[in-house]
């Protein structure tokens, strides 16, 4: 009797290229994609945490009503961080008639006033001068090239703004210009 003995052949090997092949590759790229998604959105959090946008830090506070700045008169305003501000309506204009300036001589810190009759500002420590747009023309000032700083102002109706830096404490409505402010 003869006996028929095939020879097993070994089994085949998939074809390179395949679809075990394509979905190993796949399955790789899918899993790095997540991770690098994953990290990616962790790093953009901790650094929005880190170094957080600046966020708008100054606003408007309310000075005054025009009928109760006449020309040639200033007010004195203490900002929310305590900086002393000179503010003067120097014409009737209402847009272009109101200045903001530092009441802070840039030579030694003195307060300076604005003196409506000579159209300046005036610093008594060492007779420093300034013009009606803060520009220094006399004295150490002068010298130095130092001008008073400016400040933002608006007029809307008939209210008298300043736009201001806030403060971490700056919690409750601001202020207005209250025992603080003197009008010369």
């Amino acid at each position: 009797m003869a006996h028929s003995h095939s020879d097993p052949s070994p089994p085949a090997t998939p074809a390179p290229g395949g679809r075990r092949d394509f979905l190993s590759k796949a399955s790789g790229i899918a899993m790095i994609g997540g991770l690098a998604a994953g990290y990616g959105t962790f790093a953009h959090v901790a650094g929005r945490y880190l170094y957080p946008s600046k966020k708008d830090t100054s606003g408007w506070f309310f000075v005054a009503t025009t009928d109760t700045f006449p020309p040639g008169s200033s007010r004195l305003f203490q900002s929310p961080d305590g900086a002393k501000i000179t503010i003067a309506r120097q014409s009737e204009d209402l847009g272009a008639g109101f200045l903001a300036l530092s009441s802070v001589c840039p030579h030694l810190g003195c307060q300076v006033h604005w003196e409506g009759h000579n159209r300046r500002f005036f610093c008594p420590c060492h007779n420093g001068t300034f013009d009606a747009t803060g520009k220094a023309t006399g004295g150490p000032p002068a010298e130095a090239g130092q001008s008073l700083p400016t400040f933002p102002l608006k007029v809307e109706g008939n209210l008298v703004f300043i736009n201001l830096a806030l403060t971490t404490a700056d919690a409750g409505p601001p202020p207005a210009a209250g025992p603080e402010a003197e009008t010369r």
